[in-house]
């Protein structure tokens, strides 16, 4: 008899409730966001306001809440005082509210029920969704240990889920975004400056006269205080160079665009450093003061010129040498970017060791114009009893690979959920909290694979994305506009807290994850872990520690402290580095202890097969991730992506603007649903390019549902970073059909 798999039951439909079941009429049903506001425009002088920093995405920009006569949220603006948004919030954060109105919300805790095929899912009250969890995970961290149990996390609420399961004895708390986004570029730079860039980066983007972005779609991929500092550095004529296979945004603005041949990035590198050094460009006093290794890296580039560059990246060798020689004249004011989403190859960490020597040589960190030191707030943790000491910690499961990642690894978890060839699982059950899994995680045929292994599995979530129908408990959390999180302490040019308060009662039966998580502890037996009664006491406590109070942040949202340290270096000054040697290390001693090239080294990759191209994929700015396709204020500004092409391949192939097509890949995955072509000499001819993010297969989510297609289906080829486990998820092809072929279904 075939497996019946969580796959068979991934549609969500409550038992005894039409509503959820004929979710398909909901799109009719939906009430306009116009219907909740006053016709005048809003007085924001009458309004009531509160104080919120915005969870659309990382960077947490905080500001108000305005309700209007009725009481209902009208608009949220930014908050001048916020050294991250300067007062201003980009479309997803000003769109925010649409999160709030969004009738096609989780509205009550839900429990898988039945079996088979026969399996849905039925609403339930908040208790009985808590003791089911308070009771399998018991019985869980009974026979298998705490470390049994993996928390994969996107939001504040993974503060309070983390606190939960360091309770039990478990570390495995992965943010998907370490692993997916950001890790080798920490990897890359603390293997050279012994400390990461971390959020919002410390780039000196308002002083810099030249700014090299190398893959990063700053403007597309929406990052509100770097955006407006580009803006400005765009009027006072400064220079940038932009590296991409696509005519992207920036590139738009840039002195010079090199559309590179995918996949080499790290070739051009290698020949910027090359001239860097044997020009005679690089920053003498700075790397003799601050560097070790230069003579092992400058005999390691010898023979990675331009004219070796331009084989490999088809960009000319002039080019290649001009926007060296561009970078020279501006430094130290010279930043070369070090992106955000940076798991392109699988050499991801090599790639950004290359991008952190390059500012090295150039003398940028910690110099006016380049990087600049931040500072940021030290908060203690709530008080709480003693957590038990782990048995086993999240890094035993990857075996002894990934030795230099630094936070546990959501796809390691994953791999590490289904069972080796002697039967060996190391994690039984998950908590999912505000991350769709399904679409975040590369290779969604083992996602799936691995939560069919799992014993257990609760989702948090505001919407019923992909991975909720794939749960046992599904818990409906409220907005961030509904709820108190702990105060938001983020590292800038000045330390500054934040405060997000409700400014209104939650919608539905929806609840915040503090008290979820709570809720959960107490019935665990782990009340001693919870030491306050209300959480505005606890948010109170927090504040004071750092000199101000819940009283006063209510009033103002926003509070400067003034630094401690200076933000840039002073010339000659003595400072150690935290590397093994206590200097910028060209040469890495720690990326050689573990066995890991101390220097960066091009490999060739893969080519696609003829009639295939690679796929890329990106940002736009009215969209998080895979988040918020069904904001109904966002869903407007963009409801679907489409496919570019270049007009040489769309000759060849006959594809017209708009025409519908299916894009298969070099496995055979054929995506779910047809995606529009669009025709443009702004991607290269060896590549197509789509928006992150679409082809949402939940019915539920009425504006998202079926809207272009998900690139995540088609990344089934992934190349895992040695040093740190990142997942490299551009090694994947694919081929277009202008008719529906018949899909393979994904193995269990």
């Amino acid at each position: 008899m075939k497996k019946i798999t969580r796959r068979k039951f991934i549609k969500i439909s409550a038992a005894g409730t039409a509503g959820l079941a004929l979710s398909g009429m909901l799109l009719n049903a939906t009430p306009k966001l116009a219907d909740y506001f006053d016709d005048e425009p809003l007085d924001e002088s009458e309004a009531e306001k509160t104080a919120t920093y915005c969870e659309v995405c990382f960077w947490k920009c905080a500001g108000w809440v305005y309700k209007n006569k009725k009481g209902n949220i009208q608009k949220i603006l930014g908050n001048h005082d916020d050294p991250n948004s300067n007062g201003r919030f980009c479309p997803r954060g000003t769109g925010g509210v649409g999160f709030y109105y969004d009738e096609d919300r989780l509205k009550k805790p839900m429990i898988r029920v039945g079996e088979g095929e026969n399996a849905s899912f039925k609403e339930v009250e908040w208790d009985e969704a808590l003791d089911l969890i308070a009771k399998r995970l018991g019985e869980i961290t009974k026979q298998h240990g705490g470390e049994s149990v993996a928390l994969f996390t996107h939001g504040s609420g993974g503060t309070y889920w983390g606190q939960l399961l360091q309770s039990i004895g478990s570390t495995s708390i992965a943010a998907p975004s370490y692993a997916q986004c950001r890790g080798p570029r920490e990897v890359g730079f603390i293997a050279t400056f012994g400390e990461g860039v971390n959020s919002p980066e410390p780039t000196d983007i308002e002083n810099t006269k030249c700014m090299v972005l190398i893959g990063s779609h700053i403007g597309e991929n929406m990052h509100n205080g770097q955006v407006q500092e580009m803006s400005k550095l765009i009027d006072r004529g400064a220079t940038i160079i932009t590296v991409d296979p696509r005519f992207s945004t920036a590139a738009s603005k840039s002195k010079f665009w090199l559309p590179i041949k995918p996949a080499t990035d790290l070739a051009l590198l290698l020949a910027w450093i090359h001239i860097i050094i044997y020009e005679d460009l690089y920053d003498k006093d700075y790397i003799e003061q601050y560097a070790f290794g230069f003579d092992q890296l400058k005999a390691h580039v010898k023979n990675f010129t331009p004219e070796w560059a331009e084989g490999i990246t088809t960009l000319r060798a002039d080019d290649i040498r001009k926007t060296a020689h561009e970078m020279h004249e501006a430094s130290p004011a010279v930043i070369i970017h070090p992106g955000r989403h940076v798991t392109w190859y699988g050499d991801d960490s090599q790639r950004l060791r290359a991008v952190a020597i390059l500012n090295a040589l150039l003398g940028s960190w910690g110099r006016k114009g380049g990087f600049y030191f931040p500072e940021k707030m030290k908060a203690p943790s709530l008080p709480h009893a003693p957590v038990p000491k782990p048995n086993k910690v999240w890094k035993e499961a990857l075996k002894g690979k990934y030795t230099l990642a630094g936070l546990a690894l959501a796809s390691g978890i994953c791999d590490a959920t289904i069972p080796d060839n002697t039967g060996q699982q190391d994690f039984k059950a998950w908590i999912v909290n505000g991350t769709n899994l399904i679409k975040t995680l590369p290779n969604e045929a083992n996602t799936i694979k691995a939560i069919d292994a799992l014993e257990f599995m609760v989702v948090v979530d505001t919407m019923p994305s992909d991975i909720t129908g794939y749960a046992d408990v599904v818990l409906p959390e409220c907005t961030y506009l509904e709820r108190w999180d702990l105060p938001r302490f983020s590292q800038h040019r000045i330390p500054s807290v934040a405060l997000r308060m409700p400014a209104a009662e939650p919608k539905y039966d929806s609840k915040p994850a503090w008290w979820m998580a709570k809720q959960v502890g107490i019935k665990m037996g782990l009340s001693s872990c919870y030491e306050y009664d209300t959480f505005e006491e606890a948010i109170d406590w927090q504040l004071k520690q750092v000199g101000t109070s819940l009283e006063e942040m209510k009033r103002i949202g926003v509070k400067q402290f003034k630094r401690t340290k200076p933000m840039y270096l002073v010339d000659g000054q003595e400072y150690h580095f935290k590397t093994p040697t206590g200097k910028i290390e060209l040469y890495s001693n720690a990326m050689a202890a573990e066995g890991f090239d101390p220097m960066p080294i091009f490999t060739a990759h893969a080519e696609p097969d003829p009639g295939f191209y690679r796929l890329i994929y990106g940002r736009a700015p009215m969209h998080t991730f895979s988040r918020s396709q069904n904001n109904p204020n966002l869903s407007d500004l963009m409801n679907e992506n489409n496919v570019w092409v270049n007009p040489i391949i769309a000759t060849q192939l006959g594809l017209k603007n708009d025409q519908e097509v299916w894009l298969e890949n070099q496995h055979g995955i054929v995506s779910s649903f047809p995606i529009k072509v669009r025709v443009t000499e702004r991607i290269r001819h060896d590549s197509v390019y789509m928006v992150h993010g679409f082809g949402h297969k939940k019915k539920q989510m009425s504006r998202a549902y079926g809207k272009g297609a998900s690139d995540t289906e088609l990344i089934t080829n992934v190349k895992y970073d040695p040093v740190m486990g990142g997942t490299g998820m551009r090694e994947n092809f694919v081929k277009f059909h202008t008719e529906k072929p018949e899909i393979k279904e994904v193995e269990s």
